[in-house]
């Protein structure tokens, strides 16, 4: 679950009227912030990235679905975290043994994943994406 800081902060910035994405940038903030602080690690910067969004999705950040070169499997995860932000129909908590071994595996990871290089890379690489789909 996402500190209350960083909900707090997302909250403000949906008060303010800003974009799903800036409202998600605290998130991702925060997560970067934990792999910095060997809370634990991630494999890529692209899947801090994804566990952030996620987290946010869960606190009822409208991020929207992501997009069509996503694995299905993705797609699906999405739309439970959307449906765990309502805690509505199809919200179920994973069971604690389930945490545990994702925590695990994470815990297991690099740091390198939230260095600024690696940062870098990947807002570049995103940007070129941005430039070709035009």
């Amino acid at each position: 679950m996402a500190e209350r800081k960083t909900i707090q902060r997302a909250r403000r910035d949906a008060r303010e009227g800003k974009a799903p994405s800036t409202q998600a940038g605290e998130f991702v903030r925060e997560e970067m912030e934990h792999i910095r602080e060997r809370k634990h690690g991630a494999r890529s910067t692209k899947q801090a990235i994804a566990i952030a969004l996620s987290k946010a999705r869960k606190a009822g950040v409208k991020l929207p679905a992501p997009g069509r070169g996503a694995s299905s499997r993705t797609r699906r995860q999405a739309a439970r975290d959307t449906r765990a932000g309502r805690r509505g129909a199809g919200a179920r908590r994973p069971s604690a043994r389930r945490s545990r071994a994702t925590l695990q595996a994470l815990r297991q990871e690099g740091r390198s994943a939230a260095s600024h290089r690696e940062l870098s890379r990947q807002a570049r690489a995103t940007a070129r994406g941005r430039r070709r789909a035009r």
